[in-house]
């Protein structure tokens, strides 16, 4: 099975509501599931810019947004069908100006998969904050590295 990547489009926010919804609730289990709701979606992508991963038939299977003035990484979400296939390298890889361009982004300390995931794809720490369920790795990539 493959996939593609494009700039996200208004048809694909029923489907990304649903996979952000999905992924959170799957990903972190430390909050009640009704922490999470379908209208996040679209508060927290507010005037980012999105790209979308679509398999075979043209259904998201992952997206990633970005708040381009401070290149900040603000969501990064594969279905977990489709984890360790590269999707979300080729997210990133989606950004421009990847990999000459440093992005940052913050990653809960709790979750341990995703940090896994951005050392892997050549991300270093850059800082943390927060306290709790909320502390966080501020993350960055190498403008040099090209993972």
């Amino acid at each position: 099975m493959s996939f593609t990547i494009r700039g996200a489009e208004p048809a694909d926010a029923p489907a990304l509501r649903e996979l952000f919804l999905r992924s959170r609730r799957q990903t972190f289990v430390w909050q009640p599931a009704e922490a999470f709701a379908l209208a996040d979606f679209d508060a927290q992508t507010q005037d980012e810019q999105l790209w979308v991963a679509l398999d075979d038939a043209a259904r998201p299977i992952g997206f990633i947004a970005l708040w381009a003035p401070e290149r900040f990484i603000h969501h990064l979400y594969v279905d977990r069908a489709w984890a360790g296939r590269g999707v979300g390298r080729a997210l990133l890889r989606a950004l421009p100006g990847w990999p000459q361009t440093r992005f940052v982004l913050k990653c809960l300390s709790l979750n341990e998969g995703a940090q896994a995931f951005y050392r892997a794809c050549g991300f270093t720490l850059a800082g943390s904050g927060g306290t709790g369920d909320s502390a966080y790795l501020l993350l960055a990539s190498r403008a040099d590295d090209a993972h």
